[in-house]
């Protein structure tokens, strides 16, 4: 058995990592890291867990010294900044610290720059060696989107994209309280949001986007539009690019993705359409901004730096409704 530490286990990435590693057949948990709930039994983060078979909480600085094969960063930039790796150990970076290659860039949008690791988007860009970092959910929905056909656009890329409120994290904030999300929809951090440089860096290009923070619990939906690529051409890179994958789809021609088939799970639709009017072809992508968008890709990216089967741990179908 490969031995995990997870750091960061009282936010939404910890606990939905935490899930996934209880039911991988190969990983056992030995460190549970939570400063908040340090000292406390499992079934204090959720009464489900059983405590008799977990280890009880502890501070994230001694989660970090356990001497783990694999460890799960889910803390904020700045301490996933400030860890040091263990030698030998695989490490999966769920916060923005790593992502970034230049350093004038991070520093810029995360205020600080402690070196980018090997970027983990197994369908598109599959994570190199044992340090690795986990994209964003918004980048991730908009790279798959766009990242096999990057090439084949010519002009400015519109990004629209939709996220649950879980995107946002569990700290208590004014603008995710019931009474501000609840029939509502918000664009937020317009032309301003940490996603968009990572979006670029990947594409070669940057992009006009703008986020919304949807009134559901989970889920997230990106609208990419790119002129200057035909829909058919890109259509036929995407269904190469995720012929064999088991966790992005490509959906039939006409058929829209749907957040309701990838809530809870760890898959992604994407879909092709083009534009009557103008010609403009327009690429869909849909995931779980926990699941693919996180801590789901967190566990695959893991999965094939210890040469472990790709899908082990994950949850690739939801619920025929």
């Amino acid at each position: 058995m490969t031995t995990v530490a997870i750091l960061g286990c009282a936010g939404y990435t910890g606990q939905e990592t935490l899930d996934r590693v209880l039911t991988h057949p190969e990983l056992e948990p030995v460190a549970l890291g939570s400063d908040s709930l340090a000292g406390k039994p499992a079934w204090a983060l959720d009464p489900r867990l059983d405590a008799a078979a977990l280890p009880q909480f502890i501070p994230v600085e001694e989660a970090a010294a356990a001497q783990a094969d694999l460890y799960f960063l889910c803390l904020g930039h700045d301490d996933a900044a400030a860890f040091e790796p263990p030698a030998d150990a695989v490490v999966v970076d769920l916060s923005g610290a790593h992502r970034l290659r230049e350093a004038s860039v991070a520093e810029a949008w995360y205020g600080a720059a402690p070196g980018a690791w090997s970027y983990g988007l197994p369908e598109v860009y599959p994570p190199q060696g044992r340090l690795i970092a986990n994209p964003g959910c918004y980048a991730t929905a908009a790279l798959l989107a766009l990242g096999p056909a990057a090439d084949l656009v010519a002009g400015d890329v519109l990004v629209d994209a939709k996220s649950g409120v879980s995107g946002a994290g569990k700290t208590l904030k004014a603008t995710s309280h019931a009474g501000a999300v609840l029939e509502n929809l918000t664009p937020y951090a317009v032309g301003a949001h940490r996603h968009a440089p990572e979006i670029a860096q990947q594409l070669g290009f940057a992009v006009c986007f703008v986020p919304h923070l949807l009134p559901v619990r989970r889920g997230l939906l990106a609208t990419c539009y790119a002129p200057g690529a035909s829909a058919s051409a890109v259509r036929d890179r995407l269904e190469q690019a995720y012929a064999e994958s088991h966790v992005v789809r490509v959906l039939p021609d006409g058929v829209a993705p749907e957040l309701a088939r990838v809530q809870g799970t760890d898959a992604a639709e994407v879909a092709v359409f083009e534009d009557r009017a103008t010609g403009t072809t327009i690429v869909m992508c849909a995931l779980d901004n926990l699941g693919k968008g996180a801590a789901g890709q967190a566990i695959q990216n893991a999965n094939l730096a210890l040469g472990l089967d790709e899908t082990a741990g994950l949850r690739l179908q939801g619920v025929l409704v």
